[in-house]
């Protein structure tokens, strides 16, 4: 396998992490410097389309939010973040990885989910300084 031909599959392999399939809109919340343009771009070949920035008003598929400590009240930018999604939507939460700055504690993300009225249902390894929290809303009898 060539080196561009593994780049390509790791790429690829980063969106598919977080479940994502091609066509999905995903919604970009709070974007810096610091971001993973690795995961930005792999999210961005896997869906077929750019990410749309925080201001945008579509219906979204999946909201990418990333978030540091410090960044202001979370269960607020949960709350904004559930506005822009399709009903079975998702949430991922990228946080800085424990011992980088701007790490949010586990407990914090659970508590401020929890209260935002979301179910957090996985964690991954986003990107080598970011965690990734799969939150979605809870089905309730819906079937």
């Amino acid at each position: 396998m060539s080196a561009t031909a593994g780049q390509a599959q790791g790429e690829r392999g980063l969106a598919e992490r977080l479940g994502l399939k091609p066509g999905q809109v995903v919604q970009e919340i709070g974007w810096d410097e610091d971001t993973d343009d690795e995961l930005r771009s792999s999210i961005e070949n896997l869906t077929g389309s750019e990410l749309l920035d925080e201001d945008s008003d579509d219906v979204v598929d999946v909201v990418l939010l990333w978030w540091r400590d410090g960044d202001g009240d979370l269960f607020d930018a949960l709350s904004d973040a559930m506005r822009s999604l399709a009903e079975g939507g998702q949430i991922w939460l990228l946080t800085p990885k424990a011992g980088r700055d701007g790490h949010v504690e586990p407990s914090d993300i659970g508590e401020d989910a929890a209260t935002a009225g979301l179910s957090q249902t996985s964690s991954i390894s986003a990107a080598p300084d970011w965690s990734g929290t799969r939150l979605v809303t809870p089905s309730k009898g819906r079937r």
